[in-house]
């Protein structure tokens, strides 16, 4: 398994967590709504401001969303 898959898994956890859908959550970060499932799947090379940005919108360190 890639970083990539790995934080998307992570991302998944933490967005059902909180009890979010993907599509709220993308709103939260100011992110379209059609990139989340892509990301969660591991599909994408996310840049360090989508990052800052979704950890933003679910309220946790940047660090926590590599945390394994």
């Amino acid at each position: 398994m890639d970083i990539k898959q790995k934080f998307g898994i992570k991302i998944k956890e933490l967005r059902k967590s909180k009890k979010l859908s993907q599509e709220k959550l993308a709103n939260m970060a100011e992110i379209d709504r059609t990139y989340l499932p892509t990301i969660e799947k591991g599909e994408r090379n996310v840049s360090i401001e989508v990052v800052e940005k979704l950890a933003k919108a679910l309220d946790v360190k940047i660090k926590d969303l590599f945390d394994e």
